[in-house]
């Protein structure tokens, strides 16, 4: 009796173990933790967790409580392939990655092929941030979807913004050598000569993703091209130390950016000294003037000492939840149906919408000008205790952001 009593005992943590396991919703968060993407990918993760805190404060996704993953993938394509087979082999069926469109395009194929294999075991990839438009043209899957505005989206509100400002006369284009980096700078040579044909572009340069370290060469040249404007998808390391080195230099131009924002980017932008001369456009702003998203933004700084970089990710993890809800399910394949076609009103204000034909989010994007705040209750945050913040430029509502897709969407059966 005493030996199967102790047997008992120790067989019954293990069952508790399990149960609480499968009581577990565990989200695959395939990011960098290390190397020039770090920082970036610190953000991310914070934001995440802070998001899942949030749920299961309110009981979770159908009582389950949501775990995030970390999972480091050092913003490599094949270590991300890693990470995403240890994520198969953990019994996870959702993982989440934004920094690198070369990640994503890797994570897509590896997803799409996984479930092939494995019907009833399958996995869903939701992208945050990685803009490439190809993601959702013509290499679209059913197993993904993506919160943010791609690129071309971007782009096109940018340089409908930059159609009215005529003393914009010679561009200098400087972009990552890579699939994200290469869409910036055709859609804006594109673009721009289509909206705006007496614009000069006076420069093309792309370089090595997060490995340069010494950005006053590239400095050097936009300086002696004769720019006015400097257009860059630059993110992480490659945006900050990029304006560190146009401060260094003594760079005075206006910057059209995609990821000012970044960790790093505001102090690098004050440290120039070029108020509201640096742009971006974004899915949301702190100093959006919506009230619930700002009082979303001062407890999020609260807890997570940062700003939030990704109103896209609140967007996404609220919308999982809903879709799980309409189903009664946490099956992706039932939590995919639901998600295609779905409207939701977005944090910063406005209704979104998954469009079912390329799993791409529509929603109301923003363009606005980092600087001085004069007016404290308007723009009550500022970046990094520099004392400067964003102010809202422009808005673009959801109906003029959409653009069309070649996206050939194949189902499962």
């Amino acid at each position: 009796m005493r030996k199967l009593m102790m047997a008992a005992a120790l067989v019954l943590p293990m069952f508790g173990s399990a149960a609480m396991a499968e009581d577990t919703l565990k989200i695959g968060y395939i990011d960098p933790l290390s190397g020039g993407g770090a920082s970036i990918g610190e953000g991310g993760l914070k934001t995440f967790q802070f998001l899942a805190d949030e749920l299961n404060a309110k009981g979770g996704i159908l009582g389950h409580k949501v775990e995030i993953v970390p999972m480091d993938n050092k913003t490599n394509p094949q270590e991300s392939l890693v990470q995403a087979q240890k994520a198969v082999d953990a019994g996870i069926h959702y993982i989440t990655q934004g920094n690198g469109s070369s990640v994503a395009a890797a994570l897509e194929d590896f997803v799409t092929k996984n479930n092939a294999r494995n019907p009833g075991k399958e996995m869903l990839f939701f992208n945050y941030a990685a803009v490439d438009p190809a993601l959702t043209n013509d290499k679209c899957s059913f197993w993904h979807f993506r919160w943010d505005a791609n690129s071309d989206i971007k782009m096109a509100a940018l340089t409908n913004y930059m159609q009215g400002e005529k003393s914009i006369k010679k561009v200098y284009l400087i972009n990552q050598d890579y699939s994200f980096g290469q869409a910036v700078r055709t859609e804006a040579r594109k673009m721009l000569g289509a909206k705006r044909p007496d614009i000069e572009i006076v420069g093309d340069e792309v370089h090595p993703l997060l490995k340069v370290t010494d950005f006053s060469p590239y400095i050097a040249k936009i300086k002696a091209s004769g720019a006015d404007t400097v257009v860059t998808g630059n993110w992480g390391q490659d945006f900050s130390l990029l304006l560190k080195a146009a401060a260094d230099a003594g760079l005075k131009v206006n910057w059209f950016t995609y990821y000012a924002g970044g960790a790093g980017g505001p102090t690098a932008v004050k440290q120039t000294g070029l108020d509201h001369q640096v742009f971006q456009i974004t899915e949301g702003i702190p100093n959006s003037g919506n009230k619930t998203a700002m009082e979303f933004e001062k407890e999020f700084r609260a807890k997570a000492n940062m700003s939030l970089w990704y109103p896209r990710a609140v967007n996404e993890m609220r919308m999982f939840k809903a879709a799980a809800e309409k189903t009664h399910s946490l099956d992706p394949v039932k939590v995919a149906a639901a998600l295609e076609g779905m409207k939701f009103d977005v944090l910063d204000g406005g209704e979104g919408f998954m469009r079912s034909d390329d799993h791409q989010f529509f929603q109301p994007i923003y363009i606005s000008s980092f600087g001085s705040l004069t007016d404290k209750a308007k723009d009550p945050f500022d970046e990094e205790n520099t004392g400067w913040g964003w102010h809202l430029v422009s808005k673009v509502d959801t109906a003029q952001t959409i653009l069309p897709t070649t996206c050939k969407m194949k189902r499962p059966d």
